[in-house]
């Protein structure tokens, strides 16, 4: 009875929260700012074509550094910006300028994120960087951490404008599919195991990455993801990489969920793909096929 009664409560819960919903877990407000990490910035505010306003932080590269690239970063599905400082925080000091988004509900935006609303939002950040006299004759570099690199994969997958700007896409664990993803959860907690089946197919799959990746076939692409990852499993990255056209590369990193950067190997790694992707990717396949 007890377990009956919780299903059907989960299954109420799901079904006021809608399908899409169920994906973005927002927390407006930002605890703090760049400068607690040293580093300058500046509040960026864009407008989505619905009108949502917006809000992002734009980290110049660090002065007296040549600069060498722009990277939208797109982050992952909870907290807001502050939380996810530590996937860029490393790469003004390195040459690249970076602008931080927020999706609508997050932080400082306004609005609840949902799909595909959440694309108007991406699209917002891409008009910003077109207008923006410091990122002109740059090369632009996406970098995306969990399920800011599933929107970018589907966003761009319809979007072929935006991905002849990008000079490469990084994705760092990233979820193939948002329904196999769902399920996992479900399956590590003794209160939903029972229920993994059903209630993972609330959630929508046709934005899945897995679907639009080889949509992306000339764009330079590097996948990262790590086996400890203990909310996206390995696997993630692997059918990502084998669904995906060249040119692209893989590579195994180690850590929790998106804590790649704390590591410098992983970072160096990064600079060397965004300097030179194409040579990056040839040298990994070329290391692929020795013996």
């Amino acid at each position: 009875m007890a377990s009956s009664l919780c299903a059907l409560v989960l299954l109420a819960c799901l079904s006021l929260v809608g399908c899409s919903g169920l994906l973005f877990y927002p927390e407006p407000g930002l605890p703090f700012t760049p400068e607690r990490a040293g580093l300058n910035y500046r509040d960026i505010h864009l407008q989505a074509t619905d009108g949502t306003r917006l809000h992002g932080w734009w980290l110049p590269a660090k002065p007296g550094v040549e600069v060498k690239g722009t990277v939208l970063h797109l982050h992952g599905n909870g907290g807001n910006l502050a939380w996810h400082l530590g996937g860029t925080y490393w790469l003004p000091e390195q040459g690249y300028q970076v602008l931080m988004l927020d999706y609508r509900g997050y932080g400082l935006s306004e609005g609840k994120p949902s799909l595909p609303a959440v694309y108007q939002d991406i699209d917002a950040a891409f008009g910003w960087l077109e207008q923006a006299p410091e990122v002109q004759g740059k090369p632009l570099i996406l970098l995306g951490q969990s399920l800011g690199g599933a929107l970018a994969v589907h966003y761009l997958s319809e979007r072929p404008q935006r991905r002849a700007a990008l000079h490469a896409l990084v994705l760092d664990g990233v979820p193939a599919s948002y329904r196999d993803s769902a399920q996992h959860a479900l399956s590590t907690a003794w209160l939903t195991w029972p229920l993994q089946v059903p209630l993972s197919w609330l959630i929508p799959d046709d934005d899945s990455a897995i679907h639009a990746i080889a949509a992306l076939e000339g764009l330079p692409l590097l996948i990262l993801h790590s086996p400890d990852d203990e909310v996206l499993p390995f696997a993630n990255g692997r059918l990502l990489y084998q669904a995906a056209r060249p040119p692209r590369a893989f590579q195994a990193t180690r850590g929790g969920h998106v804590q790649t950067f704390a590591e410098p190997a992983w970072r160096q790694l990064v600079l060397a793909f965004a300097g030179a992707p194409h040579t990056f990717i040839e040298s990994a396949e070329s290391a692929s096929e020795s013996p």
